[in-house]
């Protein structure tokens, strides 16, 4: 009777820590993601043309790794975080301050945004930071990383945005699902962190 019940126990044992290691499923349906917010503020890298009706002035700047521009007149300003008519409303309005000129109509258009990136780290092809593009998909981001890698968990892909307010959440998919199509691939939004763990084996 010992014998019998260490070899039906033994079974159920090595099921036990399979199922452990393996870990919850995941199931995306009931994961709650806020949808992407698009801004159109800029950052750090980002180059933006100023047009000033009636001058001659430079157009194009680079805003600096600080968040500051140097503009003509008004020298350095910042404009990290701010979109185009922010930065439209500010110039005018530091000329008007200086008395440079009297009522400036200003125009502001961004040409690149170049701080516009996603994180990918964990077990992917190649980590690092990646171009951000609206409509960019989480499978898609992925695929630009080289893929999940060979031990990384697919159906435990860490995914990270900063909400309004700064506060950040963390929500956890299952890529497998998206690949078989049981579940809707997700729009990510600039500055999201992908993180894909590592399987335990």
């Amino acid at each position: 009777m010992q014998r019998f019940s260490r070899a039906f126990l033994s079974p159920l044992l090595v099921l036990a820590i399979s199922a452990s290691a393996c870990g919850p499923r995941i199931y995306n349906s009931r994961v709650h993601l806020p949808p992407p917010v698009e801004s159109a503020a800029v950052g750090a890298g980002d180059v933006f043309t100023v047009q000033i009706i009636g001058e001659n002035l430079p157009t194009e700047y680079q805003i600096g790794p600080d968040g500051y521009v140097n503009l003509p007149y008004i020298h350095r300003v910042k404009v990290e975080g701010l979109d185009p008519q922010q930065i439209s409303d500010l110039i005018r309005d530091k000329m008007v301050e200086a008395k440079i000129l009297i009522d400036p109509s200003v125009l502001v258009r961004v040409r690149s945004y170049t701080s516009r990136n996603i994180l990918i780290l964990g077990q992917v092809g190649h980590i690092g930071s990646f171009p951000y593009s609206p409509g960019l998909t989480l499978v898609r981001a992925l695929s630009m990383a080289g893929g999940v890698s060979s031990i990384g968990k697919k159906d435990h892909v860490n995914l990270t945005r900063k909400l309004k307010g700064g506060k950040l959440k963390t929500v956890v998919f299952n890529i497998d699902s998206i690949m078989e199509g049981r579940s809707p691939d997700i729009l990510l939004q600039a500055g999201d962190q992908i993180y894909v763990e590592e399987r335990i084996f």
